[in-house]
């Protein structure tokens, strides 16, 4: 039961989290990750979801919202053209940069799991 209570002390504030960071933000978590997953590379929204262990159809609804934001922008996979990839927009590149150097106050119970 113990561990339990922990859990739900780490829910809470990791909500808590995400409310002040979509404060400062205006991006959820899972925007930011998606943002973050897109440093690197173009990726499917599959392999989104994949990395950020979501649904095809939340992933979807996630790349939709940061693409309405303009921070990312969707391509025409090259070998087949049915498939869409992703990659940051020029806006989206910006964010990142912001995020990166952003300082994030993390609630000390989440502080001890980094």
């Amino acid at each position: 039961m113990k561990n339990l209570c922990v859990i739900r002390d780490v829910y809470k504030a990791l909500g808590n989290f995400e409310a002040e960071f979509h404060k400062n933000h205006d991006l959820c978590l899972n925007e930011a990750m998606i943002i973050c997953s897109l440093k690197e590379e173009k990726l499917s929204s599959g392999q989104i979801a994949e990395l950020l262990n979501l649904t095809c159809s939340n992933t979807s609804k996630l790349l939709r919202s940061v693409e309405e934001k303009g921070l990312v922008d969707r391509d025409l996979g090259e070998k087949d053209k049915r498939q869409m990839y992703f990659s940051l927009s020029q806006k989206g590149i910006k964010k990142l940069r912001s995020l990166e150097n952003s300082k994030l106050d993390l609630p000390e119970i989440l502080a001890k799991l980094i």
